[in-house]
C-alpha cells in the first residue's frame, strides 16, 4: 500500500490551475482576429475538422458532476455509472449516422431555424423563447457546480470561485467563437485524459492489482444495474438521450453541422461512440477500487476528491482539478456559443435587423455571447442565495417537461412530410401542458407494475405520448396549404441532395480541413506543449522523489506530443503551398 501524494493543494498546484486558465484565454485571443463573418463565429464556416468536432461533442456531454456524482455511484454500486454512461452510445449512433446527415444537408445557420423552414415562424419562436431561458438556467447550475468544486478544493469563497471561472469561459468563447470552443474542448480532453489515465493504475495498485480488485470487490459489484437504477430507468435514459442528442441539444446538432462533409459527420459519430465506450471504464474503476481502501465512513460524494488527494502528487493534483473544471467549462462554452447563435439568428436578425451585414451579425453574436454568459452567472449567484440543492432537483425534473414536446416535432418533421404545421404546434402545446401539470401534481416517484418510476421518467413518457398522439391526429385532420406544401417539398428535396449538389455549392470545401487557413492542429500542438512546459516548470519546487518522477513523465509526454502535432501541421502547410 502507498499513500505518497500531497494531502492538500500546494503552490505548484495553484500555478498549474492558474496557468491552465490563461492558456484557455490565449486560445480565444488567437482566434479573435480570424472571426470575420457570423458563420466563422457560430459554425466555423462548416470547416471544422471531424476529430475536433467529435471530441468537442464528447466533452459537451458531461461536467464536474460527471466525476463527482458518477464516482459516488461507482463507490456505492460498482459498474452502474459505466452502464449509465454507455446509454450515450445508441443515441450517438442514431444521431450521427441518421439525423446528423440530415441536419448537415439542411444547410441552416441555427438549430431552430429549421423549425420555421419546416413548420413556420410560430413554432420556431416558441422553441427559441422556451429554449433560451431553460439553457441559461441549466448553464447557471453548471456555474454553481464549478463554484462548489473550486471552493471545496482551493478554499476560495463560493461566489468568487463562480465569478472567476465563469469570466474565463466567457472570455475565450466571446473572442474565438466555435473555433475557440472546439479547440479548447480538445485541449481540455487531453488534460482530462492525462489525469484519469494516472488515477486508473494508481488505484488498482493501491488494492494490490487487477486480480485483487475483482476478488475483493463486494458481491454484485459488476452488475449492469443497481439501486433505483433498474432496466426501466436505463431504457428511459437511452430514449431520453436518443431524443435530445438528435434534436433539442442545440450544441450537439452544431457539432454535426460544423464539419465540411457527410463522411465527417459519420466520423464524428464513430469517435463519440469509441470515447463513450472506453473512457467511463478508466474514469470510474478508481472509485470502484476505492471501496477497498478508503475509510468505511467515507461519504460517496467525497470519493473522487479523496482519491485525488491520496493518490496524486503535487502538480498532478492541480492538473486533475483543472481536468475536472475542463469538463464543465466545455459544456458551458458550447452552450454559450449555441445560445448566442439562436439569439442572433432567431431574434436579432429575424426581428430587429433582417438586412444586417455579416460583420454586424458577428458583432451581434459576440454581444449575445456576453449577454448569455452574464445572465447565466447572475442566475447562478441568485441560486446560491436561494439554496441551490432543491432548485437543482426541481430543474432536472423541469427539463424533462420540455424535451419531448420540441424533440418530436424536430425529429418527425425531418423524417416525413405528413406532419403539418398545426400538427406540430398542437402537439408541442399538448406536451408542454401535460408536462407542467404532472410537474406540479406528481410525487417524487410512483409505483407502476411493481417498478418504482422516478418523477422525471413519468413526465418524459407522458409528454412524449401526448405530443406524438396530438401531432398525428391533428396532422391527419389537417392538410398543408399549397404554399406550405411547396416549401416543405423544396425542403425535402434539399435533404435528398448530398452536399455540393445544390446550385451555388460548386466551390464548397468538401476536402480535408487540415489544410484550411485556420489550423487547429497547430494551435492544439502549441497549447499541449505549453501545458507540458507548465508541468516541467514546477519541478524545482517539488521535493518528493515520487512526485518529481510523475511530473517529469506527464510533462515530458505532453511536451513531446505537442511538438509532434505542431511539426505535423507545419509539414501539411508546407505541402499545401508547394
Amino acid at each position: 500500500m502507498f499513500l505518497l501524494a500531497a494531502r492538500e493543494l500546494k503552490n505548484p498546484d495553484y500555478f498549474i490551475i492558474i496557468t491552465y486558465f490563461l492558456i484557455m484565454v490565449a486560445i480565444g485571443l488567437y482566434f479573435y482576429r480570424r472571426m470575420r463573418v457570423m458563420k466563422d463565429f457560430f459554425s466555423g464556416s462548416n470547416n471544422i475538422t471531424w476529430w475536433l468536432s467529435g471530441v468537442s461533442f464528447y466533452m459537451s456531454c458531461f461536467s464536474a458532476f460527471g466525476f463527482v456524482v458518477y464516482s459516488a455511484l461507482a463507490y456505492e454500486y460498482g459498474w452502474l455509472p459505466i452502464t449509465l454512461f454507455w446509454t450515450y452510445i445508441p443515441a450517438a449512433l442514431l444521431g450521427g449516422l441518421f439525423f446528423g446527415i440530415r441536419w448537415r444537408r439542411a444547410r441552416l445557420d441555427s438549430p431552430v431555424e429549421y423549425l420555421e423552414t419546416r413548420f413556420g415562424a410560430t413554432l420556431r419562436q416558441f422553441s427559441a423563447w422556451q429554449g433560451l431561458p431553460v439553457k441559461i438556467i441549466d448553464d447557471a447550475l453548471k456555474i454553481v457546480a464549478i463554484g462548489i468544486f473550486l471552493s471545496s478544493t482551493l478554499g476560495l469563497p463560493l461566489k468568487q470561485s463562480m465569478i472567476w471561472s465563469a469570466v474565463v469561459i466567457l472570455l475565450y468563447t466571446f473572442m474565438g467563437g466555435l473555433w475557440a470552443v472546439t479547440t479548447t474542448d480538445f485541449i481540455q480532453f487531453i488534460v482530462m485524459l492525462a489525469a484519469i489515465l494516472l488515477l486508473f493504475p494508481l488505484s488498482l495498485h493501491q488494492v494490490g492489482g487487477v486480480r485483487e480488485f475483482f476478488q475483493n470487490s463486494p458481491e454484485g459489484f459488476f452488475r449492469l444495474t443497481g439501486g433505483d437504477y433498474n432496466l426501466f430507468y436505463i431504457g428511459c435514459m437511452i430514449f431520453m438521450y436518443s431524443l435530445s442528442m438528435s434534436s433539442v441539444h442545440w450544441q450537439l446538432i452544431q457539432r454535426y453541422t460544423c464539419v465540411p462533409t457527410e463522411r465527417d459527420v459519420r466520423k464524428v459519430s464513430y469517435m463519440v461512440v469509441a470515447l463513450c465506450l472506453i473512457t467511463p471504464i478508466i474514469m470510474y474503476v478508481p472509485a470502484m477500487a476505492a471501496r477497498q481502501f478508503l475509510p468505511a465512513d467515507t461519504m460517496p460524494k467525497e470519493v473522487y476528491p479523496l482519491l485525488c488527494l491520496q493518490l496524486l502528487p503535487t502538480g498532478l493534483l492541480g492538473l486533475t482539478i483543472a481536468a475536472m473544471l475542463a469538463a464543465t467549462m466545455s459544456m458551458l462554452s458550447s452552450d454559450y456559443n449555441v445560445v448566442a447563435n439562436v439569439m442572433t439568428n432567431d431574434v436579432y436578425r429575424r426581428f430587429l435587423r433582417p438586412g444586417a451585414s455579416q460583420r454586424e451579425l458577428l458583432t451581434a453574436g459576440r454581444i449575445a455571447t456576453l449577454i448569455t454568459g452574464l445572465l447565466a452567472l447572475g442566475v447562478a449567484l441568485l441560486m446560491v442565495e436561494a439554496g441551490g440543492e432543491d432548485l437543482f432537483k426541481n430543474m432536472v425534473q423541469l427539463f424533462s417537461v420540455f424535451t419531448a414536446p420540441i424533440a418530436f416535432p424536430m425529429i418527425l418533421g425531418i423524417l416525413t412530410k405528413k406532419i403539418t404545421n398545426k400538427g406540430s404546434l398542437y402537439g408541442y402545446l399538448a406536451g408542454i401542458t401535460t408536462g407542467l401539470i404532472l410537474f406540479f401534481a406528481l410525487p417524487k416517484s410512483v409505483q407502476l407494475f411493481g417498478w418504482e418510476i422516478q418523477k422525471e421518467n413519468v413526465i418524459l413518457i407522458s409528454t412524449s405520448s401526448a405530443t406524438v398522439l396530438v401531432m398525428i391526429i391533428t396532422s391527419l385532420l389537417t392538410a398543408h396549404s399549397p404554399k406550405v406544401k411547396q416549401r416543405v417539398d423544396e425542403f425535402f428535396e434539399r435533404l435528398e441532395l448530398p452536399l455540393g449538389k445544390l446550385p451555388g455549392e460548386e466551390n464548397l470545401n468538401l476536402t480535408d480541413t487540415s489544410d484550411s487557413a485556420i489550423s487547429p492542429f497547430r494551435v492544439v500542438g502549441v497549447a499541449v506543449a505549453a501545458i507540458g512546459v507548465m508541468m516541467l516548470a514546477i519541478l524545482p519546487w517539488i521535493e518528493n522523489a515520487y512526485a518529481l518522477k510523475m511530473n517529469i513523465f506527464v510533462g515530458g509526454a505532453l511536451l513531446i506530443a505537442g511538438i509532434v502535432m505542431f511539426k505535423a501541421s507545419m509539414k501539411k502547410t508546407a505541402q499545401s503551398t508547394d
